[in-house]
């Protein structure tokens, strides 16, 4: 009920006259005084809260519950035991009617509203795309958009996402969950993986486009996977390409632990200027790292020994470079890296996973695999106008945690936002991230959209994560009650979903038996799931439906 003020003046006036408490007067002179000051609104409130329960011990332990927290706010609980019918139908929408005055008070708007600023029920997104998940607390399916609505909204600047969830919080298994969404309503989809989690869905993919999608590449020596950073479709090398080359160089070059000067970037910079120049003046040059690598020893260094002013070997030194590189050159052990003949086509299957778990623990190969996968998906990319693409990055991220790379991953980042994508780093390690400064400067300061899942295994430790997400308290609460209180007539797991630092909230991963078996990463079940699909000519989702029949009906 809103109050004119003037009127309200007359009413509590008159108790003013009416009453000898010097306290009382205190009390009402102040809030006359400041409802003139500041022009608010006053209006009459009443607050409740409704517990029930059919055990005695019960009730008493949740009224003492409730009535400790609210003291913890500063607020004097009253237990109400005589009209509780009445306030309790009074309540109901329509029935204020009924409502008795004197178990109201005068406030003022802001302090009134300030308990249900934060109360409020799941709700569904209106935008057309998003994701299915679920209601923590009643199992209601709810449609959700991190991706559009958040920009449209002006909560985030960007599509990215950062997910962290120890091993088998579930991390895997929610991605699975998006991926499988996203890629239904037609978006491009890239993985790059060590641990073989999206075999399942990939190969469900497979068989129902009968082999056009779902393209599962893993590396091995028999067949490794390489590409050619010097060919474009268009023969176009704008700033961000030729930047992206030679970052590439860089790494190749470079170890973790040396710095690269100012003067090895420009003149590495200048070289590939240089040579895409003349490429692109004379047809017959064969556009791949053997014709730089000739390029950089036959003509660079010639060129750089007649300048008028040296260059000096602690500057630049070139036959370091040359040597360094050689192995990449042909002839060398890894001449099949640089050099291909037929680029990875990702332009037209819209989902790929990228197995590199034999590379991930060569200090040499894995960067630069992870580089060659990031760099195809990207000169695709462009050529997707008007198209969602997500990259999405697991444990390989690691490769390119170095300050060599922080570079690169800016640019990355700026260029799959700048075409309509999302890149998405997905991660278990907590001292990996804590320790990195290049992990908060270019992957968690560019994502606005962060996920965490379950937790309680770094909860001693929370306090580091807290501090570099940027998270607030209620956020912290928030993800330490995940699975605390799960209902245990359902199987789910729960996650956080933070959004630009302003909205968040914690929701259910439910899925269908089908979804979990295509999902799985537990070993077992997924050798069931392959066998299964074996003795069906390969059928993986005949296979699923089989197993998820079987289960449903007991069948062990």
């Amino acid at each position: 009920m809103v109050c004119n003020v003037s009127n309200l003046f007359d009413y509590i006036a008159d108790i003013y006259h009416d009453t000898n408490s010097l306290n009382n007067q205190e009390w009402i002179d102040r809030y006359l005084n400041e409802a003139h000051s500041y022009g608010l609104t006053s209006v009459r409130c009443h607050c409740n809260i409704m517990a029930w329960s059919d055990d005695a011990e019960e009730l008493r332990r949740i009224k003492n519950d409730v009535g400790g927290q609210l003291a913890t706010m500063g607020c004097m609980p009253r237990h109400n035991t005589i009209d509780c019918p009445t306030l309790f139908w009074s309540a109901m929408p329509g029935n204020e009617a009924d409502f008795p005055a004197e178990e109201s008070f005068y406030t003022f708007i802001e302090p009134a509203a300030c308990f249900f600023t934060a109360e409020t029920n799941y709700r569904s997104s209106l935008s057309p795309f998003g994701i299915k998940m679920v209601d923590r607390l009643t199992g209601k399916p709810i449609h959700l958009d991190i991706s559009d609505e958040p920009m449209k909204r002006g909560i985030t600047t960007n599509r990215n996402k950062f997910i962290l969830g120890p091993s088998g919080s579930g991390k895997s298994f929610f991605t699975n969950h998006l991926v499988r969404q996203y890629y239904e309503q037609g978006s491009h989809v890239l993985l790059i993986d060590t641990g073989n989690s999206y075999e399942g869905l990939c190969n469900l993919i497979h068989n129902r486009t009968h082999g056009e999608d779902g393209i599962y590449y893993t590396y091995s020596e028999e067949k490794p996977i390489s590409f050619n950073p010097f060919f474009t479709d268009d023969g176009v090398f704008d700033v961000e390409k030729k930047d992206s080359i030679k970052t590439l160089l860089l790494t190749l070059w470079k170890s973790e632990d040396d710095r690269v000067t100012k003067t090895e970037s420009g003149e590495l910079g200048s070289a590939l200027s240089m040579f895409l120049d003349k490429m692109r003046n004379d047809p017959d040059i064969v556009p791949c790292f053997n014709s730089f690598y000739e390029f950089m020893r036959d003509e660079y260094r010639a060129e750089m020994a007649q300048r008028p002013i040296p260059i000096y070997k602690q500057d630049f030194d070139i036959d370091n470079f040359l040597t360094t590189l050689r192995q990449y050159y042909h002839g060398g052990r890894f001449d099949f890296l640089l050099n291909s003949k037929e680029n990875i086509d990702l332009l037209n299957k819209r989902f790929v996973v990228f197995e590199i778990d034999a590379v991930k623990d060569n200090k040499e190969l894995f960067p630069v695999v992870t580089i060659i996968i990031m760099e195809a998906f990207i000169n695709k990319m462009r050529r997707l106008k008007g198209i969602r693409k997500v990259l999405i990055c697991e444990e390989a991220w690691k490769a390119l945690s170095t300050a060599n790379m922080a570079e690169y991953i800016k640019y990355m980042f700026k260029t799959v936002r700048k075409y309509f994508g999302e890149a998405v780093v997905v991660t278990q390690e907590v001292d990996d991230i804590i320790s990195s400064p290049i992990v908060k400067e270019t992957i968690i300061n560019n994502s606005d959209c962060k996920i965490l899942l379950d937790q309680r295994k770094y909860m001693n430790r929370f306090d580091q994560i807290q501090e570099l997400l940027g998270l607030t308290d209620k956020e912290k609460a928030q993800i330490l009650s995940i699975n605390m209180a799960n209902n245990p007539n359902r199987l789910y797991k729960e996650v956080w979903i933070g959004l630009g630092g302003t909205q968040s909230a914690v929701y259910a991963t439910e899925v269908s038996m089908e979804e979990y078996l295509c999902y799985t990463t537990e070993e077992t079940e997924k050798v069931q799931v392959l066998n299964k699909a074996a003795q069906l000519g390969g059928d993986t989702e005949a296979a699923i439906k089989m197993l998820a029949n079987e289960r449903r009906e007991g069948v062990t």
